[in-house]
């Protein structure tokens, strides 16, 4: 892979967002070779607080921010509106998941952006979208979890209390789809020459991703297909992916465990009698390999449960490196997730640690805007800059 350009080599992004959905799209993006810079407000981004802390980075704000560059102004200073507005004149594309009201109120909407950079495309994430009754709503995953019906499914179909989802997948989603639009103004603008805003909204993109809801919508539950189950083996539990019947057909045919049951034996009791005996002969599996090898023979679809802390072992995921260790910033490193792309003709990945906040203050005005270091000492005067001078 040496040698090769990335995809988005000489984007310039400037990342407004905090928290997860837009992070997580700035994050691909510099994985995919885009210039991203982190604009933080001198309070930080409150991920900052979240998980293990290493060397001042915490564990659920390092992945997100991986290989940006980072300035911290405070938006609100006088004089920090003209310092963003000639960013903006140097960039391709804008990121911001405020509610809709709080970048016009700073004077850095779009009709303000799009004055000094009509090339500009920009992203804007919020959980109900820039129009409509709860365009001011504030939304995190869980409330759109909540709105959407997902955890509601969740419960009824698993006969569990209320309870949110075990990964924040109204924010991946909306990133995602963030990011598949922004690519595709991007082409469109090749053609144009034109900018664009795009306006996500994380409860579309949660419903619009969920291949569940027809049955929900149609009343139809009773046609979808049976539930996948989690078995115990002598090893540890599976979950396989068919229908019981086919998982006994197997059982009793290539395996040739026995059928004691006959045309005459009443349904239940031949259901039970069946599972009963299927239950049995997994909990004799006693290791990976017994598991693996009659998995095998069943020919059917069929993967561990794990425990998510030891990811780094599941055979697929360490042949295609997509856990790595990253610079810690100290002196070790850390386990990071790198992006799923990966290309023929392309690299694609992590391109270095996460920032700390206002590291690149000085490195960025310099590299986007030419100043010297006396414009720059100047802006930390007035309150603009803050951090890493």
């Amino acid at each position: 892979m040496t040698g090769l350009e990335f995809p988005l080599q000489g984007l310039r992004v400037l990342d407004f967002s905090r928290v997860l959905a837009g992070p997580f799209a700035g994050r691909m993006l510099s994985d995919l070779g885009a210039d991203v810079v982190k604009v933080e407000p001198p309070d930080g981004d409150i991920t900052r607080l979240w998980g293990k802390d290493i060397g001042g980075l915490s564990g659920y704000f390092y992945p997100l921010n991986a290989g940006k560059r980072n300035v911290c102004i405070d938006l609100r200073a006088e004089g920090a509106r003209e310092l963003v507005l000639q960013l903006v004149r140097e960039v391709d594309v804008v990121i911001e998941n405020y509610r809709p009201d709080v970048m016009p109120r700073l004077g850095l909407g779009f009709d303000a952006l799009r004055a000094v950079n009509s090339g500009l495309i920009m992203l804007s994430i919020s959980g109900f979208g820039r129009q409509g009754p709860e365009s001011r709503k504030p939304a995190y995953a869980p409330i759109i979890h909540a709105e959407s019906g997902l955890m509601h499914r969740q419960a009824s179909r698993a006969d569990v209390r209320l309870n949110d989802l075990p990964l924040s997948v109204a924010d991946t989603n909306a990133g995602l789809h963030g990011l598949v639009a922004l690519l595709a103004a991007v082409i469109m603008r090749h053609r144009t020459g034109a900018g664009q805003h795009i306006d996500i909204a994380m409860i579309d993109s949660t419903v619009g991703t969920d291949d569940q809801l027809q049955y929900d919508m149609e009343d139809a539950e009773d046609s979808a297909p049976m539930p996948n189950e989690v078995w115990q083996t002598g090893a540890g539990a599976i979950l396989i992916a068919a229908d019981f019947r086919q998982m006994w057909r197997q059982l009793t045919g290539p395996l040739g465990v026995a059928d004691p049951t006959t045309k005459e034996t009443p349904l239940e009791e031949k259901i039970r009698t069946r599972r009963q005996i299927f239950t049995e002969y997994l909990a004799g599996l006693e290791d990976w390999p017994a598991v693996e090898g009659a998995m095998q023979v069943l020919d059917l679809p069929w993967g561990r449960v794990r425990d998510p802390a030891h990811l780094e072992d599941q055979p697929t995921l360490a042949a295609r490196a997509s856990i790595v260790q990253m610079d810690d910033r100290v002196g070790g490193t850390r386990p990071i997730t790198q992006s799923p792309y990966r290309f023929s003709d392309a690299r694609s990945g992590i391109r270095g640690p996460a920032p700390y906040q206002g590291e690149h203050n000085a490195n960025v005005i310099q590299d986007w805007l030419g100043f010297d270091e006396a414009q720059a000492a100047d802006l930390f005067r007035k309150g603009i800059l803050h951090g890493e001078a």
